[in-house]
């Protein structure tokens, strides 16, 4: 689905995968306790967040909005 996303956006979306049990802070820091957990950014601000599975099409949507 990442993939996918990245795929279709190009340069306009960056993204970034963390592996929470090699960076224990960055959980700590970012309260991520679910896995998956999604983040979406706009000029460095967090501006969307969702723990668990999300449809391609509801990600999109949010991206779409930040746009």
């Amino acid at each position: 689905m990442i993939k996918e996303l990245k795929n279709d956006y190009g340069e306009t979306l960056r993204v970034l995968k963390v592996d929470i049990d090699k960076n224990q802070p960055f959980a700590e820091q970012h309260q991520i306790k679910g896995v998956p957990t999604l983040m979406l950014y706009k000029n460095g601000e967090l501006k969307w967040r969702q723990s668990g599975v999300v449809p391609t099409h509801e990600l999109k949507s949010q991206i779409d909005q930040l746009s």
